[in-house]
């Protein structure tokens, strides 16, 4: 059982929470602002081996556990949510070559993900396929040594500036069985962008539609055999889910900080508010709340890194309390700061922004109730 972290662990901690501190935090309103993305700090970030936190060292990685990933985007969160969360989506990405792809793709795609020399996107969403990943219809027919794919994804966290994205398509039949995993770079005919989408959040990393007209890849860029593609995208998931928890609960521990900070300067009624009970209580269930969603993080983490077979549900549940209890925390820090929560400068509104998207991306909270309880109906049944 996890409860505790390890020396290690509390120095990889302490170095994401220092790199947070001095080059994310300072700069987060201003990115959310102007829309940057922050290229040149994400590959600081991967110098100091967060460009491929799980990947294997052979190819550059740092070889570690998911539940060292945890640790790594929250803290690293605390300082930006929006480009932490961006990290993890690159993580993911690089995780689904290294552990699928064959030792030649690895070694020509990894070493420059490692580094973020080269950037990736995942691309599975589509206008008509959301929550009904398996129904996407982006198409791959094979011509000869090439698919053409023609298609388009949605929503796509770092498209336009990406170098690698790693997109689900239809070879086959409808349904999961059909889909297979490619690997489409940058710069290839047919490949083309929507315009950088206008959102509530996360402005501090582009998300545009992907589009395939006509575009040929060779046949050596897709990830394992045909019809395992849905397969890598969902095992590609549930390490995803842990991320975006963690980059919720580190919002919401960055946001809860600046709320203590702040009830500890303002004063009403001829004395601070952090003396008022009402107001303890608030702070004390904030702690509580982020302090329980923590643990259950890290206890889907470690399933995950040992490979149980409840680890996906595990990672549905604590992606659905995190993500949940991430944002209620941050809501509740605005509320206390007042109407100063509401104004920019005080980055406590973006933090809330940012959180939002967290319910719903990596599959919404909704569909998280829908794997725990096929898991549990399923389970009841004897299956």
């Amino acid at each position: 059982m996890v409860f505790s972290l390890t020396e290690d662990q509390i120095a990889i901690r302490d170095m994401a929470q220092g790199f947070a501190a001095e080059t994310l935090a300072p700069h987060a309103v201003r990115w959310d602002e102007e829309k940057h993305f922050p290229i040149e700090e994400m590959r600081q970030a991967a110098a100091l081996g967060m460009g491929g936190v799980y990947i294997r060292d052979d190819v550059g990685g740092s070889g570690l556990s998911r539940l060292d990933a945890a640790v790594i985007f929250e803290a690293l969160s605390t300082g930006c949510p929006t480009v932490a969360a961006y990290i993890s989506i690159h993580n993911m990405c690089a995780w689904m070559i290294d552990r699928y792809g064959a030792d030649e793709q690895r070694q020509k795609y990894l070493p420059k993900l490692c580094s973020m020399e080269h950037l990736a996107s995942y691309c599975l969403t589509e206008p008509g396929a959301g929550s009904d990943a398996a129904a996407l219809k982006t198409k791959a027919v094979l011509d000869g040594d090439y698919y053409v794919l023609d298609g388009q994804k949605q929503f796509i966290s770092g498209a336009g500036v990406s170098d690698v994205y790693v997109v689900m398509v239809r070879t086959g039949e409808a349904g999961p069985s059909g889909i297979s995993t490619i690997v489409v770079e940058k710069g290839t005919p047919g490949l083309s962008f929507g315009a950088n989408e206008k959102k509530m959040g996360w402005n501090a990393q582009p998300t545009r539609a992907v589009i395939f007209e006509n575009c040929r890849v060779p046949v050596a860029n897709r990830i394992g055999p045909e019809g395992i593609g849905f397969k890598i995208a969902m095992a590609g998931l549930d390490g995803g889910r842990l991320n975006i928890g963690a980059c919720s609960i580190g919002g919401a521990q960055g946001a809860l900080d600046k709320a203590l900070a702040y009830a500890q300067e303002r004063k009403a009624f001829g004395s601070r508010i952090a003396d008022f009970q009402a107001l303890q209580f608030k702070l004390a269930d904030m702690a509580t709340e982020l302090e329980a969603a923590r643990t259950f993080l890290w206890r889907a983490a470690a399933a995950l890194d040992e490979k149980t077979p409840d680890a996906s549900k595990l990672c549905a549940m604590a992606k659905r309390v995190a993500t949940d209890t991430g944002f209620e925390v941050a809501n509740q820090a605005l509320q206390i700061h007042g109407g100063y929560g509401y104004l920019a400068d005080y980055g406590i509104e973006k933090i809330v922004r940012d959180l939002r998207v967290h319910q719903i991306l990596e599959g919404t909270n909704e569909v998280m109730r829908m794997i725990v309880a096929r898991s549990l109906v399923g389970r009841a049944k004897g299956n």
